[in-house]
């Protein structure tokens, strides 16, 4: 696979999702589907999604004209994406139950698995309930980091650019011609959601992102050592993962429901530290840049697996640490008691 042959890509997947935002925008704002404002949600008026249709249709068809499924591994990974991307749309008009969506979610994962992508962390059959298990728990930590305008489109632009070029390197060009796609069509769709968003992608979206990243990441590294396969899965999902443990951790320690929306990410933390919504969503890049690019150092050999590993370890551990301090929830009312007269 040639280097035009991923410039093509790349520029069909930006041209298409350029295009084809504005389109589904018209038509989410003519059948009603927007996101309204109210609970944690930040955005103060109706805002239509179904970004995510756009997005997943630009990074979806270039490289199957261009290449078509090459590989049993990489077709596993689209018919599974494009089902997380289905399962997200439906949720977006008529939200689903969780076990449903859970129940889906593992099947699209399974499916990716089955056909061959396994991260090698324990070297035996572990590894595949693992794989599944990961595949799964990141699909929706990115689907909660889109929290913000810019936010998660900013982020898998970097993000699937490093990964796509990591792929390339590692001799996965069929991996690296999809996020070589999908990287810019998450920037054609940045043009319309940059703070203040005119859309947002919606369930279908960042499904459709996270699922990718993550069985993409899987695949990378698949047929590694241990210590690329902790890396490998760690560094290129590292801000939807940091964000996912910095929910956790504080809404554990302050002894509020897990699963209950909030404004508790990492996004909002930085918000609350005087950075406007782009500043933001560029933070949020960088980190993932920063985090992309030690991936790439590693799978070109200049870093050893180990280092990365417990480097990324380590710098994931410090992230999720350092945000708790900032404030986010209301301080407890002291319980007053009223003194009973006898």
């Amino acid at each position: 696979m040639s280097g035009a042959t991923a410039l093509v890509g790349a520029i069909s997947a930006f041209a298409g999702s350029a295009a084809a935002t504005p389109v589904v925008r018209r038509l989410a704002l003519r059948w009603g589907l927007t996101d309204r404002p109210g609970g944690h949600k930040s955005h103060r008026r109706p805002t239509p999604y179904l970004g995510g249709v756009a997005i997943m249709l630009a990074a979806v068809v270039p490289p199957v004209v261009l290449a078509g499924a090459a590989g049993q591994r990489i077709a596993g990974i689209l018919v599974g994406a494009v089902a997380m991307a289905v399962l997200g749309l439906i949720d977006d008009v008529a939200p689903l139950p969780p076990p449903t969506r859970l129940a889906v979610q593992a099947l699209a994962a399974g499916v990716a698995v089955m056909s061959g992508v396994v991260a090698p962390v324990t070297g035996a059959w572990p590894d595949v309930p693992i794989t599944l298990l990961w595949i799964v728990v990141v699909t929706n930590s990115f689907n909660l980091l889109d929290n913000m305008d810019g936010a998660l489109g900013a982020v898998t632009v970097v993000s699937a650019a490093l990964l796509g070029a990591a792929a390339f390197v590692s001799g996965r060009p069929e991996a690296g011609l999809l996020l070589a796609a999908l990287s810019p069509a998450a920037l054609g769709f940045l043009l319309y959601n940059w703070a203040p968003a005119r859309i947002f992608m919606g369930d279908a979206g960042s499904l459709f992102i996270g699922f990718v990243l993550a069985s993409s990441a899987a695949l990378v590294i698949t047929g590694t050592g241990t210590g690329t396969a902790v890396a490998g899965l760690l560094l290129p999902t590292f801000v939807a993962t940091v964000d996912t443990g910095i929910v956790l951790l504080s809404r554990r320690r302050a002894g509020r429901p897990l699963l209950q929306g909030g404004s508790d990410h990492l996004s909002h933390r930085l918000h609350r530290l005087g950075l406007g919504k782009r500043r933001t969503a560029l933070v949020l890049a960088a980190l993932a840049a920063a985090a992309g690019l030690t991936h790439l150092a590693m799978m070109l050999g200049w870093v050893a697996p180990a280092a990365a590993a417990i480097g990324g370890v380590a710098a994931a551990c410090v992230a999720v640490a350092l945000p708790q301090r900032v404030r986010v929830y209301p301080a407890a009312r002291p319980r007053t008691s009223i003194p009973v007269r006898g």
